[in-house]
């Protein structure tokens, strides 16, 4: 396992963090709490230390499995959860990123989590209700208590991560280190607007989803059933098939799994982006694991960049021509590299200028 920094934070990540949505089956599926505590010992000794939970999943069950297995070495992890969503039908107040449920969700977290501390305290979701000054505040509060070292977000818009961050940057508040998304080769749409903006505000991408619920695991293709669809998305259509089975034959050609070639490509993506693991079985995360050691060549990072490509929309759109470049930054444009933005692999043409 090798590791990276979270956002413009110093705090030292695994490559790979381990989700535990599945962990306790209070909800009718996921991983019983024996189980779970095996995953999650399973990730440690393969060097993983970054843990990612909510008070929400599995009603709290996720948390107390966590706690109860971090006891006598919690310090040797970073553990993040989440607050937001509500926790008791019937309690408005128990629902939201105001700094009631803050205060109330955080002190359940700690309780159940058996800990002082959380690494990272994410904001689950966007809550339209609560002013961002309110938010903003009241997390910083809690890092001025100790009570939270690092605060992040999930699933907002670009607009509003950059007004928030900016606020808390102005008023000497503590910003958000990272930020969670649905990123996967069959769900691109987040490189329109919210990979550029966590690139120019230094946070870390946490990729939640990363095999778009199990597609891109190449089973579908053979007529498995499951569910494809979920939260509004649907992987099911024909040009996800082509995209699976472009990544069924780079996994082929490789000798991984087609879930490894999945995660590898998320690894390859400029900035820092971590994949979220999420299993039900020692062995299912056994094989997620050992895509740390899958590296894509550029040939088969191309492929794969160019038969998932997202149509990203405007300005984007308008932006990518060359006579626009050229009027934009000059006829010379080409001659011009700007390394801030360049992907990891090495990009030595066509680079493009935005």
């Amino acid at each position: 396992m090798r590791y990276t920094l979270l956002g413009r934070s110093g705090l030292r990540v695994s490559e790979l963090a381990l989700g535990s949505m599945t962990f306790g089956d209070d909800w009718g599926w996921g991983a019983p709490p024996e189980t779970s505590t095996k995953m999650l010992e399973l990730y440690a000794d393969a060097g993983g230390n970054f843990l990612d939970t909510a008070n929400a999943y599995t009603g709290g069950a996720s948390e107390s499995i966590i706690g109860q297995a971090l006891r006598g070495r919690r310090d040797r992890f970073v553990l993040g959860t989440k607050y937001t969503l509500q926790t008791s039908p019937g309690n408005l107040n128990t629902a939201g990123n105001h700094r009631k449920n803050l205060v109330g969700s955080l002190e359940a977290s700690l309780r159940r989590l058996h800990t002082d501390y959380i690494d990272v305290l994410w904001v689950h979701a966007r809550d339209t209700l609560t002013p961002l000054p309110e938010l903003m505040r009241a997390l910083d509060d809690q890092v001025r208590a100790g009570k939270v070292l690092h605060v992040g977000v999930s699933d907002w818009s670009a607009w509003e991560i950059a007004q928030a961050n900016v606020l808390a940057e102005l008023r000497g508040w503590s910003p958000f280190v990272g930020v969670q998304l649905r990123y996967n080769l069959l769900a691109r749409s987040v490189e329109s607007e919210l990979m550029p903006m966590a690139q120019a505000h230094d946070l870390a991408v946490v990729a939640w989803g990363p095999l778009a619920e199990g597609r891109l695991t190449g089973k579908y293709l053979n007529g498995a059933e499951g569910r494809l669809t979920r939260g509004g998305w649907d992987f099911s259509g024909e040009r996800g098939n082509h995209i699976v089975r472009e990544v069924v034959a780079v996994a082929e050609a490789g000798g991984w799994t087609p879930a490894q070639v999945a995660f590898a490509w998320l690894r390859s993506r400029s900035g820092t982006v971590i994949p979220l693991l999420g299993a039900t079985s020692e062995q299912q995360l056994a094989a997620n694991l050992a895509a740390a050691d899958v590296t894509l060549d550029d040939d088969a990072l191309h492929r794969l960049d160019e038969i998932s490509a997202p149509e990203l929309g405007f300005p984007h759109d308008v932006m990518a021509g060359e006579d626009m470049t050229g009027l934009v930054y000059g006829d010379q444009w080409r001659d011009v590299v700007d390394h801030r933005h360049a992907s990891r692999r090495a990009v030595n043409d066509n680079v493009r200028l935005e």
